[in-house]
């Protein structure tokens, strides 16, 4: 025994199975109760040493377990599942002494386990030939024979053919069946569309239901089984894509009626178009009953899709047709397109009502179609009048209500954790949260925490508290973060570079500098980097740099142990300081005899609310009454006007517009580019620390992309001008343009935060969400669809003006206008229909005098229509070009939704409208220049 301890405590895992063998029963349990000891022990090692022992320790274990149970926990341990080689040899070899039946328990076990691979499922099919015992056939095990077919498709140098592969396989009979029982199907088993192909799992499936191996309608069952059950999006794709090849007999469909039903209601729209098709080809057979047919219609043509509406709208058609005293049952079904959004959708349905209308006999069904057509809108009034005459009722008009959120309040920071129990559970918290964060995109990592308050809070009971109970604090951390990567091995140069600071990193730091982790020497170097220089400094970096600052400041002041709290922690949620607050600290300070550190206090001012009016001289008076040079400097700041870094309006000028898609629209961003610059305040860069500088220096236009830590972890930025938003938007504006213009993801995120500042809005914020309106991503869009609720919630919002800023980023091809109406139809769809139609109103007129219609124009008069019916149009100036617009050749979606907006005006439009593309320029001139 102690020759096996020794043998794996120098990582020989060669050695360990000859002396796993050589010990009785009664030697290998005691070697056990010794190899779980060092177990525990290894568990407290840095990684070098536990890498040399891991493997020799797992062979050591798995061959002294005497039962299966124990053995097969042993072998799943994730502690002990890292290793460049697979065990499992060794891990054989030291179990050939065992009992057949024993190793085909151990098989059965360990295939329940999770997270099998590759090597897991070569590890139990070999336990199985060993035992002479059938395959378990679980899901894990399944999962692990995919990787490990998806890794014999590349193991020679020429691709191997799926299906060979499969075919090879002695057990594919018996597992590839349980992929259709799966809840949800392994990474591996990709596919793609390709109708001819075999070389991907749908098709080589099908080809061994032809071969026999597997059986066929055993597979037809299983999909349309999976295909009604729903799921992920992507298996629901792969079940389709099989069910597809395998073709359904003409009796397998009649079989499964219901579920073409069902799935053609329900489905995605994949499979909702498959259902369809069957449908339409039971149908054709005389094997659709009309009753049947006309409940799916009911159901399908309230889908959003408007290819499958159109589908069903045909099919329909066709049945009429073909029998028209079908109309009693089918017309109420038709009549449900009324309430589509599609226009075109709409006519076409009131046409096919309109056909047959007149083969429907009694009243009753006239009445009901009649009801369902009152809902349709003002542009249909004439030919719904026409077609039933006084069956419909004038729906009374409702009085509008424009539906927006409640302004949000200020609510108040609650204070510092007041115990060391509670301080270290909370910082702990913060803090494992990012400890395994490494240096990687920006798009990979979000910002855990719940916005600024829960750092603050945790910052300054750590400079309370070490004042107080210095020596239970450190205790308390240093059990609570054992196994920390920092605790163990010291700060890493990313957690301080100014680039990717979180929060997190700033907690983690001053926790280092409390538990004596961070030289002296490392602490000078380090707290130089927070000075942000250089021409290609971003305000990700500057901002980052003045929390790294902060942090490296407050880690001095808990060494001296004289702070008693610190300056700048917020008083209200958004990061905001009360000014009356800041002075009871500083005279606090005072009577202490402490002197506020630079950095602390510099942000406290940056932070601090100045009020209006005799708030703003109450709160002055009392800083100067303080008779400290920081009281005067906080009264100065109060009385002071101007913002940190006044905006400048943005210089933007019209610029000839290249075919869509040429090189050069993609490569020169910065010839369209639509930013605004920032004003130096050189009292900044004279009073406050040199890592607050970048702040008051003048910062001009620059379309930079940043590849380190994106946006997502933003709280700190908007907290660090908590009442100056416009600021903020203008230096962080580069992002939302990228977010536009190149797809850059998360990076809205901290726009909802700078609406609900104190600061007055402007033209930043208004170009700011202009941009993000038009982001690429949806959970970006809907980050601005609550930016833009928000300020209209606080009267902060300028329709006008965010519509006439969506007309010149649309002129620079800088914002798609088919996202923008997604965005402004998701707005509405909430009740704010008001402020939706004020802002397309000034929006529209230059995108309706487009020599060629923009790709989504028809989607964004749509959103306008469906406001204007809902609110009214009232105040709102007709909007010039609609005319022109409704009055083109064809029935496309832009001249229906046109000439369905004009019927909401009553028919009024201005006079002056800009026709030409020289008007348009000339009008989006004017736009900019107001």
């Amino acid at each position: 025994m102690n020759e096996l301890l020794t043998a794996v405590r120098a990582g020989r895992h060669h050695d360990v199975p000859p002396l796993v063998l050589a010990l009785d029963r009664t030697g290998r349990r005691s070697a056990l109760a010794e190899l779980k000891e060092l177990r525990k022990e290894v568990r407290g090692w840095d990684w070098q040493r536990r890498d040399k022992i891991r493997k020799a320790l797992l062979v050591a274990g798995a061959g002294c377990h005497t039962g299966a149970a124990g053995c097969a926990a042993w072998i799943g341990g994730r502690d002990l599942r890292d290793w460049t080689r697979s065990p499992y040899p060794l891990i054989l070899a030291s179990l050939k002494d065992r009992d057949p039946a024993w190793l085909g328990d151990l098989a059965r076990r360990f295939a329940g386990r999770s997270a099998l691979s590759e090597a897991e499922y070569t590890f139990v099919g070999e336990l199985t030939r060993i035992a002479r015992v059938p395959l378990p056939v679980t899901d894990n095990l399944v999962a692990g024979w995919t990787e490990l077919v998806g890794a014999a498709r590349w193991r020679r140098r020429t691709r191997r053919p799926l299906t060979e592969i499969l075919r090879d396989d002695p057990h594919t009979a018996v597992l590839a069946p349980r992929l259709f029982e799966m809840a949800e199907l392994p990474p591996q088993v990709d596919f793609y569309d390709a109708p001819d192909s075999q070389d991907h799992w749908p098709g080589a499936l099908c080809a061994l239901a032809e071969d026999g191996v597997l059986d066929r309608s055993y597979l037809v069952e299983r999909c349309v089984a999976r295909l009604m059950r729903g799921g992920r999006s992507v298996d629901q794709r792969f079940f389709l894509a099989v069910l597809q090849r395998l073709e359904a007999t003409e009796d397998e469909e009649q079989r499964h009626l219901r579920d073409w039903t069902a799935m053609a209601a329900d489905g995605i729209a994949p499979v909702a178009s498959h259902a369809q098709q069957v449908l339409a080809r039971l149908d054709a057979r005389g094997a659709l009953p009309t009753r049947e047919l006309a409940e799916v219609s009911g159901a399908l043509l309230f889908r959003p899709e408007k290819k499958l509406v159109r589908a069903q709208l045909t099919l329909l058609g066709k049945v009429l047709r073909r029998d028209s005293s079908t109309a009693r049952e089918l017309l109420p079904a038709v009549a449900e397109a009324f309430g589509h959004e599609g226009i075109d959708i709409q006519e076409r349905a009131l046409k096919l009502v309109a056909r047959y209308l007149p083969a429907v006999a009694g009243p009753e069904v006239r009445e009901l179609l009649a009801s369902a057509a009152a809902q349709l809108g003002p542009v249909h009034r004439e030919t719904v009048t026409a077609l039933f005459g006084g069956l419909v009722e004038e729906v009374p008009q409702e009085v509008y209500e424009e539906l927006l959120p409640p302004a949000p309040v200020l609510r108040r920071q609650e204070p510092a954790p007041g115990t060391v129990a509670e301080l270290v559970e909370e910082v702990a918290a913060r803090v494992k949260a990012h400890a395994s964060e490494h240096w990687i995109p920006a798009s990979a990592v979000l910002d855990t925490s719940a916005g600024i308050t829960g750092f603050e809070r945790a910052l300054d009971g750590l400079v309370r508290l070490a004042r107080s109970d210095r020596e239970e604090l450190t205790g308390g951390l240093r059990e609570a973060l054992a196994g920390v990567h920092f605790v163990e091995h010291g700060l890493s140069p990313y957690m301080v570079d100014p680039r990717g600071v979180s929060t997190s990193h700033g907690l983690s730091v001053v926790v280092a500098s409390l538990l004596d982790l961070v030289s002296e020497r490392d602490r000078v170097a380090w707290r130089a980097k927070t000075v942000v220089t250089g021409s290609d400094a971003c305000a990700h970096a500057a901002l980052n740099g003045v929390l790294l600052d902060r942090v490296w400041e407050a880690s001095e002041a808990i060494a001296a142990g004289r702070v008693p709290f610190l300056l700048a922690t917020p008083t209200w949620h958004t990061g905001a300081v009360e000014a009356a607050e800041l002075v009871e600290r500083l005279r606090t300070y005072r009577e202490l005899g402490v002197r506020p550190g630079p950095a602390d206090f510099a942000q406290a001012l940056l932070r601090v609310r100045r009020g209006s009016g005799p708030e703003r001289a109450e709160a002055a008076a009392a800083a100067e009454a303080l008779g400290t040079g920081e009281g005067d400097r906080l009264a100065a700041w109060v009385r002071a006007e101007e913002s940190v870094a006044p905006v400048l309006r943005h210089p933007a000028t019209t610029v000839s517009r290249p075919s869509a898609g040429t090189w050069w629209q993609r490569t020169t961003t910065g010839a369209r580019q639509v930013l605004p610059a920032t004003r130096e305040r050189l009292v900044i860069q004279r009073d406050f620390p040199e890592a607050f500088h970048w702040l008051g220096r003048a910062q001009l236009p620059r379309a930079q992309e940043c590849y380190h830590w994106g946006p997502e972890r933003s709280s700190h930025w908007t907290a660090t001008l908590p009442g100056d938003p416009e600021t903020l938007a203008a230096w962080l504006m580069p992002d939302l343009l990228f977010a536009a213009d190149q797809g850059q993801r998360g990076a809205v995120g901290f726009l909802p935060a700078l609406a609900e500042s104190a600061g007055e809005t402007g033209g930043a914020m208004h170009l700011a969400l202009a941009y993000a309106l038009g982001a690429r991503h949806p959970e970006d869009r809907t980050a601005a669809v609550d930016t833009l609720l928000v300020l209209a919630a606080r009267g902060r919002l300028d329709g006008a003006v965010l519509g006439r800023e969506l007309a010149i980023l649309v002129d620079r091809d800088l914002v798609k206008v088919n996202r923008t109406a997604d965005a402004l139809g998701t707005a509405a769809a909430t009740g704010a229909c008001r402020t939706v139609l004020t802002v397309l109103a000034a929006m529209l007129p230059g995108l309706l005098a487009y020599e060629k219609t923009p790709r989504g124009l028809g989607d964004l008069l749509s959103v306008a229509a469906e406001c204007a019916e809902r609110c009214g149009t009232d105040g709102i100036e007709p909007i010039a070009g609609l005319a022109e617009t409704a009055g083109r050749k064809g029935s496309s979606q832009t001249v229906r939704q046109a000439a369905r907006l004009i019927a909401t005006f009553g028919g009024r439009e201005t006079e002056q409208r800009p026709a030409r593309e020289s008007d348009r320029k000339a009008t989006i001139e004017d736009q900019i220049n107001t």
